[in-house]
């Protein structure tokens, strides 16, 4: 990627998602690919990691993970070099043993023309943040329950 195409990205996130057993129950990749094919999210890297009860963590091939995932096979051999070994490493850290996982590096294409715009604009993005679904569940449920 050179610098014009990246002043025109939008904002890249990350996911790790676990499962106890590599069984997403064929769910996720035909919504993944939805995301994708409506131009709301672009993948850069997708990664499958499994890790064992000794906390020994390995990258799956697509091929390991069965006839659950095979809308997946679109983004085969999707990598922007963004996930290395340091990148499967911290995702490892964070699985239960006896898990697997997908590591997911995105880009928020629905967003890049307010990106480039504010980019353009000598703007930059200082600080952002996620609010988890469950506080805000929990904070309309004590709103609700006050009233």
């Amino acid at each position: 990627m050179n610098s014009a195409t990246l002043d025109e990205m939008g904002p890249i996130d990350y996911l790790v998602v676990e499962w106890p057993e590599f069984r997403p129950r064929g769910e996720l990749a035909p919504q993944l690919v939805d995301l994708v094919d409506r131009g709301l999210i672009r993948i850069l890297d997708l990664a499958f990691l499994r890790k064992d009860e000794e906390g020994n963590v390995t990258v799956l091939e697509l091929t390991d993970l069965g006839d659950e995932v095979t809308e997946l096979a679109v983004f085969e051999g999707a990598g922007s070099g963004l996930v290395g070994e340091d990148e499967i490493a911290d995702a490892g850290g964070v699985l239960e043993p006896g898990t697997a996982a997908a590591l997911l590096i995105y880009e928020n294409a629905w967003a890049a023309p307010f990106a480039t715009a504010l980019r353009r604009s000598g703007g930059q993005l200082v600080a952002g943040g996620r609010i988890p679904v469950q506080a805000v569940l929990a904070a309309l449920d004590a709103a609700e329950a006050g009233a």
